[in-house]
């Protein structure tokens, strides 16, 4: 039977959509065009999908998250309640997350490599054409002389073209008198492969004038695209954005199960296009380009990102024995990945290693270093997939888990991006549990960035704010220690002093987010240590990558058991290591070759099958740890405070 079902919102907006029995109120709600987040994936696990029933009939297939009072009212969750009749639907405020473009507090600065050549390294090439004009004496057809001057004049044998390219050829050598630019892509470690004719300008287009190409990183929780000249090799504008995928799930794992629903798989590679393109469209405007003078883009991303992107099933990622589809995807068109750059443009998506250790990690490795350190180095990746890789120039391992959204900004209350408006520091005074706060830009607090995090959990600990266990005390004695809807919660700052004019908090719902991110990172790397038996304090250097790496307070870091407790000169904090390593190989066609030796080389370590990484996550849930004695410079500052 169908069934009508009504939808208003907050601003008491209705939509009306007709649906058949049995349809879930999450597919209403889209087919209506009602966006309503599900950062578990639709598992029913969150229950931040949670709607409320006015009028009709449903069937709630779970209530988890629900009180008895909740489901009295109306209450039901938007992924687990079906249709059954017609029925009026109220969905109260969604939580959002905000669109916040990095400003400059953000952008790294990169230096072009010192041993690129454009000539030697770059397999876009732009070559000038002087073409002889037909006559009636000399009647050779338009692509048979287009491929003479290739031959003779720019010393290319085996040039192939697009059918588009073919239809619009005559127009276009007659526009320029028989004067053209062409935009070609040549596989330089293989002369023998035909040459792909890109496009085909009428006339000179100056030699000086910049060839664009963009590398992007997409991160479970942050996409990052850098645009760049390939001419000069200079990264002209870097611009990063939520993974627009959020609303459908704050994890791999609640998207690859989203994905797997019917009309999902189309969806998250939708939303992360649109992510993609939008970044694309920002960098571009800041350089007075367009998206379509882009020839090239070098895509880095985990290996589920990766296959969301292309649209290739990824459940096979999640289940035993944890298989990709793909590894070393081949080469593509952007028109049929559907990245809004030159349609007959290359993307490029890098090569990865297993179902968890995918390719921001191998260029990583590539940026970072790591695969010609000659002493034992230490590759940690700080983000929403906590990948680890140990190893030299000799031998690489590596490993990962799934950390969360929560060093990112996501998944916590009042959490941003490191973008202006970001509380960035906290310091809490031992005696009257008052904060001070560094804010990015400077002006009233927006919210609380990774780095901010950090610095607030270790002062919250230090001072006895909350416990080891990160339960908040209420009677610590102070108004900034309160009950709040989530349990305990600590003001940092009153509603008076920030933008939106409402409290900033972290509550306990925040605190246990980060516990189970900074446990599962510190887990992963002490497990694969002791797997291959390098005890984790012989190693030379701990590099650390990740969007906000750069700006973690190593002390903070190491108070809260993120980090090993080392000595400080011993690390090394890179920022976003994938991106960069992906501005490698759009760049030197020999360093895109290394990320693929890279990825040969890495042994895989599969935790999931390993009992003992249990064991370290839940020894680690504890601030900064369940045994102190491995946390030295922490217990000093304990007995200090």
């Amino acid at each position: 039977m169908e069934h009508t079902v009504i939808f208003t919102t907050e601003d008491n907006k209705t939509a009306t959509v007709t649906v058949p029995t049995n349809t879930m109120l999450a597919d209403a709600a889209h087919i209506a065009g009602i966006d309503i987040g599900q950062p578990c994936g639709g598992q029913g696990r969150c229950g931040r999908c949670a709607v409320q029933v006015t009028d009709g009939n449903v069937r709630r297939r779970s209530t988890l998250r629900l009180s008895p009072a909740d489901v009295e009212q109306g209450y039901a969750l938007a992924c687990q309640t079906v249709v059954e009749g017609d029925v009026s639907i109220y969905v109260p405020p969604q939580e959002k997350i905000e669109r916040r473009l990095t400003t400059d507090r953000v952008v790294a600065e990169v230096t072009v490599p010192a041993d690129y050549d454009y000539d030697l390294a770059q397999s876009i090439r732009r070559v000038h054409l002087q073409l002889t004009p037909p006559t009636m004496e000399d009647q050779i057809d338009d692509w048979s002389r287009l491929q003479t001057a290739f031959r003779l004049q720019a010393n290319m044998q085996n040039v192939n073209c697009s059918l588009h390219l073919l239809q619009t050829m005559g127009e276009t050598l007659r526009a320029g008198e028989w004067q053209v630019t062409a935009v070609i892509e040549r596989d330089i470690d293989n002369p023998d492969k035909p040459i792909r004719l890109i496009e085909l300008y009428p006339g000179y287009v100056d030699e000086y004038s910049p060839l664009w190409g963009c590398a992007i990183d997409i991160g479970t929780t942050t996409v990052s695209l850098w645009l760049v000249d390939l001419i000069s090799g200079q990264v002209k504008a870097q611009v990063a954005e939520y993974n627009g995928q959020i609303a459908r799930g704050e994890d791999v794992i609640s998207r690859i199960i989203f994905a797997g629903k019917n009309g999902g798989g189309q969806e998250m590679r939708q939303r992360v296009l649109d992510t993609i393109n939008d970044l694309l469209e920002t960098a571009c405007k800041r350089v007075k380009a367009k998206p379509e003078d882009v020839m090239k883009a070098t895509v880095a991303g985990n290996s589920t990102m990766i296959h969301l992107l292309l649209g290739i099933p990824a459940g096979s990622i999640r289940l035993s024995p944890f298989i990709t589809a793909v590894n070393h995807p081949p080469l593509m068109t952007a028109k049929d990945v559907g990245i809004n750059i030159h349609h007959e443009g290359t993307v490029d998506c890098l090569p990865g290693v297993a179902s968890y250790v995918g390719a921001d990690i191998t260029a990583g490795v590539l940026s970072s270093g790591l695969e010609r350190a000659e002493n034992v180095t230490l590759f940690i990746d700080i983000g929403t997939n906590g990948e680890t890789v140990l190893g030299n120039r000799d031998w690489l391992v590596t490993c990962a888990c799934s950390a969360g959204p929560a060093f990112e900004g996501a998944g916590v209350m009042n959490g941003m991006r490191a973008t202006q408006g970001a509380i960035e520091e906290v310091w809490i005074s031992n005696d009257t549990l008052e904060p001070t706060y560094r804010v990015i830009g400077g002006g009233k607090p927006k919210g609380i960035c990774g780095s901010g995090l950090i610095s607030l959990l270790s002062e919250a600990f230090l001072t006895g704010v909350i416990d080891k266990a990160g339960n908040v005390n209420l009677t610590a004695g102070s108004s900034r220690v309160r009950e709040g809807t989530h349990g305990g919660e600590y003001v940092v700052a009153w509603g008076a002093e920030t933008e939106s004019g409402e409290d900033i908090v972290m509550s306990r719902v925040d605190i246990d987010n980060l516990l189970r991110a900074k446990a599962a990172i510190y887990a992963g790397f002490t497990v694969l240590a002791d797997t291959v038996g390098i005890p984790l304090e012989t190693t030379d250097k701990v590099l650390v990558g990740g969007s906000f790496g750069k700006y973690i307070n190593v002390e903070k870091a190491v108070q809260i058991g993120l980090l090993p407790d080392m000595d400080w000169p011993r690390f090394e904090f890179l920022g976003n290591t994938s991106v960069k390593g992906a501005y490698y190989a759009l760049l030197d066609w020999r360093k895109r070759e290394r990320i693929t030796e890279i990825a040969k080389r890495m042994t895989y370590v599969e935790l999931s099958a390993d009992n003992s990484f249990y064991e370290a996550f839940t020894s680690a849930l504890f601030l900064p740890h369940t045994d102190l004695s491995k946390f030295p410079s922490v217990e000093a500052a304990l007995h200090k405070a």
